[in-house]
């Protein structure tokens, strides 16, 4: 039978990388910002987090502008340590699912990140996982504060599949924000909501029999 799908795009955050979305927000209000987690959440951002995460701000003026939130005089690294504290690992059942995925697809990365996130994410899955180029999983691996583009809007996904000759119609987008999957079904791409409260990324492959 032939099938479905050419391609398969995944998001990154709490599909592959375990992400804590609360934790960020508990380390700022314990540097004395009791309202922090409102300007940050995982489904409404503040145009301060959009802004980092299309590179229209760089990790300076992020700092700059997360000191002036606060009113605090932090430090830059004090600054990244909180910022960072969302990222987990990435179990490596999911590089091995990855890995498998390619023998049958074309398996692409697209996430909503920014500059401070990304060596960190990729420290951790070099001494986690023993991979040193990240990127390197995939036949491409696109973020967004590199790009210019973010997840849901549709020339976010036109970029990538253009970069690799992929159909929409051919293509499955698996996300675990429900805005992402609406804008990537009206860009033209199946895709798939992982609700993690029912099943991970595994899971929902091996239902969908993909591999």
């Amino acid at each position: 039978m032939k099938k479905a799908y050419d391609t398969i795009l995944l998001d990154l955050g709490g599909v592959l990388i375990d992400v804590d979305y609360h934790a960020s927000a508990k380390a700022f209000r314990a540097l004395g910002h009791p309202d922090f987690d409102k300007l940050y959440s995982k489904a409404q951002q503040d145009h301060l987090f959009d802004g980092f995460e299309t590179g229209a701000l760089g990790p300076a003026e992020f700092r700059d502008r997360i000191r002036q939130v606060l009113n605090m005089d932090l430090s830059d690294a004090v600054i990244d340590s909180s910022w960072n504290a969302m990222l987990g690992t990435i179990p490596q059942e999911r590089i091995a699912l990855v890995e498998g995925l390619r023998q049958h697809y074309q398996v692409l990365l697209l996430s909503n990140t920014n500059a401070i996130h990304v060596p960190a994410f990729t420290a951790i899955v070099a001494q986690e996982n023993g991979i040193k180029d990240f990127k390197g999983l995939f036949e491409g691996a696109y973020y967004s504060c590199e790009i210019g583009l973010r997840k849901p809007d549709a020339a976010a996904f036109g970029h990538v599949l253009e970069r690799h000759d992929a159909d929409p119609t051919r293509t499955l987008f698996i996300d675990d924000s429900e805005q992402h999957v609406v804008g990537a079904r009206s860009a033209g791409l199946h895709a798939e909501h992982l609700d993690l409260v029912q099943e991970d990324i595994l899971g929902l492959c091996e239902r969908l029999d993909l591999l």
